[in-house]
């Protein structure tokens, strides 16, 4: 991990050579940046996000974070296709662990996540934002799940991550003819979440993202919690998950606060914890 820098009125870390980190109050910005390869995921680079979203999961005043990209056309091409040719099957083995640690750093962000999105987002680059709570396109976005026609499958989360999203047929469709999809298709199908005016999907993500943060972060982070642990279980399994973390919050101080500013008519001041 690089120094902590300054740019602009935003503090950045930098994770490695390919990702930042940037502060925006209580919004934290994970920036895919290798644009000359159109982030495709070196290990190097999975390495990077690993490291950053260890640190982002332990730092108890991000509330909210947004996964964007600095390349202007791409979010994130998926696997580097380049390093992996003429790999052994050693070496292949060796580097699946740094990234399987890199997308499931994402997922287990304990904080709601929403990625931005334009241009190409394939393979990987599509599993990176799978693996967020929720997605803002631009028009430019082309999404999908291809990895079948190089001869693998999906392995960042695609085939588990996609059928909760669009049901498994429609999933099973997606991953088994390799497709691109446009992003007013996309959108449609429920493949993104958000379609914002084109070049305004970081912008439209920040903005989200600002408004989810300005509630009680106990509260945020119970409430993730709840629905990924809940999904898929029976009724009266979900409804138990619920419970617990419903009692994560019921004597917090955000809870306290949370009331007490109701009463008074005024924002509140939340004390994370």
């Amino acid at each position: 991990m690089d120094s902590t820098q300054q740019g602009g009125t935003h503090e950045e870390q930098r994770y490695g050579e390919y990702v930042a980190v940037r502060r925006h109050g209580h919004v934290a910005e994970l920036v895919l940046d290798r644009p000359k390869a159109m982030n495709a995921v070196s290990t190097a680079m999975a390495a990077s996000v690993a490291e950053a979203t260890a640190a982002l999961a332990a730092d108890r005043t991000a509330r909210v974070v947004v996964l964007t990209s600095s390349h202007e056309r791409a979010f994130c091409v998926g696997a580097d296709l380049r390093e992996r040719n003429g790999w052994s099957d050693a070496e292949l083995a060796r580097q699946r662990p740094h990234a399987r640690a890199a997308y499931t750093g994402v997922l287990e962000l304990p904080m709601p996540t929403v990625a931005a999105v334009h241009g190409f987002a394939l393979g990987g680059g599509y599993e990176l934002a799978l693996s967020c709570d929720l997605i803002v396109a631009d028009p430019t976005a082309v999404v999908g799940l291809p990895e079948v026609s190089v001869g693998v499958i999906p392995g960042g989360g695609g085939t588990q991550l996609l059928p909760r999203r669009v049901g498994a047929a429609r999933a099973a469709e997606l991953v088994f003819t390799a497709r691109r999809v446009p992003a007013a298709e996309a959108l449609e199908l429920g493949m993104v979440d958000f379609l914002a005016a084109e070049g305004q999907d970081r912008a439209e993500a920040l903005a989200l993202a600002h408004r989810i943060a300005a509630n009680s972060p106990v509260g945020l982070r119970a409430a993730k919690r709840a629905l990924r642990l809940g999904h898929g279980m029976d009724l009266r399994s979900g409804l138990e998950v619920e419970d617990a973390a419903w009692r994560t919050v019921a004597f917090s101080g955000d809870r306290h606060e949370g009331v007490a500013a109701f009463n008074d008519k005024r924002t509140p001041e939340w004390p994370g914890e």
